[in-house]
């Protein structure tokens, strides 16, 4: 029966690639093979391959391993933001790309709130001296922001956009929210959300100002030196779209001297960053490294969406998530 089972190649199980508790879900439709293993003998395994699953952007789909999978029928992806693939290329070769909305929408939005909940009460920072051998006494500088009643500004209001309005709600913040199209009347009642149709509005007026954007070439570098000079100056930014949607450079000016009160990010550009970057000795900036998925029931979900995925486009069946080109 193994052997009638289509091939796909992943990146890794382990400390890099897949948890072990979820390969079982890809075993059992596919016959899987290691990046590692494949670059064995390419030749003895390339054309037996009809599916590559991508998880943190590995494998990476460049040319020239594409062209060494002649059966590939589907590159199937671990999340929402499918940046780091050429779809238009690889639909060239007759192959689909396909990602998982939906499933990443709880845990990311849950990721928002936690690092803007961490950032305002200055939670890491009450942890370390909890913790500190040294300590004698509970300084009185360890004071934080007022969640609740406070203003969040969401830019971006899709699934997760909408999911991080939710959870605000529940903090009796007041929401406020930039996007492309706006959002029905009906939802927006649900939500408590008020449109901003200029960008520049909401950046006024929001204590916390949270990124929920995909990447695309118009929001890359989205948020600069301009953009942060219009937030108060104890306004904190979160990010949990994707780390070039804002300009570090730019940020880290802002945030030493003190155009902003704060940066909470599970994003940034490269992840990680080098050691020696500036963003890692701000004592105002909490990073987390890019974790806003990493929940065992949301990985699960992820590559259990990837896998129906993957098995439609191999049976050539209609493929639930297929990503067109813009």
């Amino acid at each position: 029966m193994e052997d009638n089972k289509p091939w796909a190649l992943i990146s890794e199980v382990g400390e890099q690639g897949y948890i072990e508790e979820v390969t079982d879900i890809m075993k059992k439709h596919f016959q899987i093979i290691c990046h590692k293993d494949f670059l064995q003998n390419p030749q003895l395994h390339g054309p037996k391959i009809q599916a590559m699953f991508v998880w943190n952007a590995f494998p990476e789909a460049e040319p020239a391993l594409l062209g060494s999978l002649p059966s590939l029928k589907v590159v199937a992806n671990g999340g929402v933001g499918i940046d780091h693939l050429d779809v238009p290329y690889i639909n060239s070769l007759g192959v689909k790309v396909t990602n998982t909305p939906d499933v990443v929408t709880d845990a990311t939005a849950d990721m928002a709130l936690g690092l803007l909940l961490a950032s305002a009460r200055k939670i890491v920072e009450g942890h370390q001296i909890a913790v500190n051998p040294k300590t004698t006494h509970i300084p009185q500088s360890l004071m934080g922001v007022e969640v609740a009643g406070s203003t969040m500004g969401i830019i971006g209001m899709g699934r997760i956009g909408c999911k991080i309005a939710q959870r605000g709600k529940g903090f009796d913040m007041k929401i406020l929210y930039h996007n492309r199209n706006r959002r029905s009347v009906e939802d927006e009642q649900a939500l408590g959300a008020s449109y901003c149709e200029n960008m520049d509005d909401l950046l006024k007026e929001s204590d916390f100002v949270v990124l929920a954007v995909n990447l695309t070439p118009e929001t890359t570098g989205l948020i600069s030196h301009r953009e942060l000079s219009l937030m108060k100056r104890t306004a904190t930014l979160v990010n949990v779209s994707r780390g070039l949607v804002v300009d570090q450079d730019a940020l880290v000016k802002a945030l030493h001297s003190g155009t902003i009160h704060a940066a909470a990010l599970d994003v940034t550009h490269p992840e990680p960053l080098p050691r020696d970057h500036p963003l890692l000795s701000l004592p105002n900036v909490l990073i987390t490294p890019h974790v806003g998925t990493n929940t065992y029931t949301t990985t699960r979900k992820m590559v259990q969406k990837m896998v129906e995925n993957a098995v439609a486009a191999v049976k050539g069946q209609p493929v639930p998530n297929e990503v067109k080109p813009n």
